[in-house]
């Protein structure tokens, strides 16, 4: 039977979207834009979770690991530079947040290729 990751990542979705709107209900988050960005950011988290658990059960022609692994840390990296625009903060801070994350990727990308030995 195939995992059915979508299906997983669906419900923790819709939980991560439940908890955000008891927390603006209850006042901890107060701004809607607040809310959407620790959505985005809760749900990066889980994406990285994910990326765990496909690296323990790989499959044949499923999106890898890695792959993964770099969408959950772009939309955590998104959501913590919405959550610092919506917080005040500056819009160049948000900005620099957001190509420090991109230059990590893109080395942490390229390190596999000087690691391969040559043929």
């Amino acid at each position: 039977m195939p995992q059915q990751y979508e299906t997983l990542s669906f419900g923790v979705l819709m939980v991560i979207i439940a908890l955000m709107l008891v927390a603006y209900a209850t006042a901890i988050v107060t701004d809607l834009g607040q809310m959407m960005a620790l959505i985005i950011g809760f749900y990066g988290v889980w994406t990285v979770i994910l990326a765990g658990i496909r690296m323990r059960n790989p499959e044949k022609y499923g999106r890898g690991a890695q792959s993964t692994l770099t969408m959950g840390i772009v939309l955590i990296a998104i959501g913590g530079a919405w959550l610092l625009l919506t917080a005040g903060i500056s819009v160049i801070l948000a900005i620099a947040l957001l190509i420090v994350i991109v230059g990590i990727l893109a080395v942490v990308s390229a390190l596999p290729s000087f690691r391969r030995k040559p043929e």
